[in-house]
């Protein structure tokens, strides 16, 4: 990434990081813990890859000061965050670490921890309906935003994969199997994040083409996780390595291989890129997609 691209992510990055201590910067005494617990987990780190991507897709679809949708674009990140704090429970992944700290239910508790993603869950739809009630956001089109999440989450998005994944640990499944899982899962919270910038920007013949894309990068997104559980280090990925296969998970990598595996998510690297060229002005994310396809956390 070039030195213009890269000071315009550290000035989103910025901008995200900012917003998220905003939501959680008043922690009333009774409740407090649960704030504290949610702010934890909220700027424990990351690569706020998903505000980012609302944000810059309300860009280049003719939004000229994307960053004054910065509570909407977090919105997606509270639920990201949301779901990270649920997938650790011990009756879930029952992971001891994130992003290099304890999970939240291990500095919190399980109670508290659960409790969190719930709060955290509830507030991005909080966010969205206040902007619109303020004025910063038209209300039809907060609509669509609260339409577009939800389903991203839902039954047929995140929490559909997550079931899926659930059901098939330790089991054999095919490739078209794996993908629906992946594509439910991960991909459909990156897909929401895309279509919202056009949703925000009023281009609505735009969101074909952005759906389209982050369907690529998100499998592409996905299958470089799988490879890295296998090469990584836990300084990079502030996880334990090969949980996956400890936990007998249906991956690219186990399914495929990892040269395969590698392989595909160039051509779906590829693929997104190409997805692209829709839009004007989209050097910038041209190049985030390429450094995702080789990043190392």
């Amino acid at each position: 990434m070039n030195d213009m691209n890269k000071a315009k992510l550290d000035y989103y990055i910025e901008l995200v990081e900012e917003q998220l201590k905003k939501f959680t910067a008043s922690k009333p005494e009774l409740q407090g813990e649960v704030v504290k617990a949610m702010e934890y987990s909220l700027l424990a780190g990351g690569k706020r890859l998903r505000p980012i991507l609302v944000m810059e897709f309300a860009r280049m679809c003719g939004e000229k000061k994307p960053e004054k949708y910065i509570a909407a674009a977090c919105s997606v990140e509270l639920i990201h965050t949301y779901s990270l704090i649920h997938d650790d429970l011990p009756c879930m992944d029952n992971d001891d670490y994130r992003r290099g700290k304890p999970s939240c239910h291990k500095a919190f508790g399980e109670d508290i921890a659960l409790l969190a993603g719930d709060a955290l869950n509830s507030m991005a739809f909080e966010v969205i309906s206040d902007a619109a009630m303020a004025g910063d956001i038209p209300p039809e089109r907060a609509i669509m935003l609260v339409s577009v999440l939800s389903k991203a989450i839902g039954s047929d998005g995140m929490i559909g994969g997550q079931v899926i994944d659930l059901k098939t640990e330790g089991k054999d499944i095919d490739l078209e199997t794996l993908n629906v899982l992946q594509t439910c899962k991960t991909g459909a919270l990156i897909e929401a994040a895309c279509v919202m910038g056009a949703v925000l920007a009023g281009s609505f013949e735009a969101i074909p083409f952005a759906a389209d894309y982050a369907k690529a990068l998100g499998r592409a997104f996905q299958i470089v996780d799988d490879i890295l559980d296998v090469t990584g280090t836990f300084d990079e990925l502030g996880k334990p390595i090969g949980s996956d296969e400890e936990q007998h998970k249906n991956t690219y990598v186990t399914l495929l291989g990892l040269e395969r595996s590698q392989s595909i998510a160039k051509q779906l690297t590829v693929e997104a890129l190409g997805h692209l060229r829709y839009f004007e002005e989209h050097e910038f994310l041209s190049q985030l997609t390429e450094e995702l396809l080789t990043r190392r956390s």
